[in-house]
């Protein structure tokens, strides 16, 4: 299990340190999601009043790395991000970001992140929103397992008999 297969389980509930790990996990499934599902979800539900603060746009950013994961950072290269920033009528501020050039998402994205921290919407994102997005990630994860474990090649060894 990797690092964002943890991030996308995580439901904690208590505390700043949980509103954080609240707000990471459900950008982990949404990062991870179709634009088009998290529009209709959020569509099913009567939405506060809200306004742009960064309207989307697109950008590049520094991909970094490690040989070894330990070994010295160097610049692996550049990759398209879109962002933007939504803040609700009762003060709540969301922040979107996404690998691509899909400013709708980052949008949504955005507009999510800022419906988590209001106490009135934050069950009903994670009861209609996140919950069904998380359970379509986790079959495409799977999916893309059971597939690419079809084409596995075990390779071994033989052992010539001369010594």
């Amino acid at each position: 299990m990797s690092a964002s297969d943890d991030a996308i389980d995580v439901d904690v509930r208590n505390g700043d340190n949980g509103k954080q790990a609240l707000r990471k996990a459900a950008m982990a499934v949404l990062a991870y999601s179709d634009a088009a599902q998290i529009a209709a979800r959020l569509d099913m539900m009567a939405l506060p009043a809200h306004e742009d603060l960064r309207e989307p746009e697109n950008g590049l950013v520094m991909v970094r790395g490690r040989v070894g994961g330990d070994g010295a950072p160097f610049n692996l290269g550049e990759a398209t991000v879109s962002r933007a920033a939504v803040r609700l009528v009762t003060g709540e501020v969301g922040f979107g970001y996404t690998l691509g050039r899909d400013r709708q998402k980052a949008r949504l994205i955005a507009l999510c992140d800022a419906l988590i921290q209001t106490a009135g919407h934050a069950d009903m994102v994670e009861a209609q929103v996140l919950a069904p997005l998380r359970a379509v990630v986790a079959s495409d994860r799977h999916r893309r397992a059971r597939e690419t474990a079809a084409t596995r090649v075990d390779f071994y060894t033989m052992v010539r008999g001369e010594g």
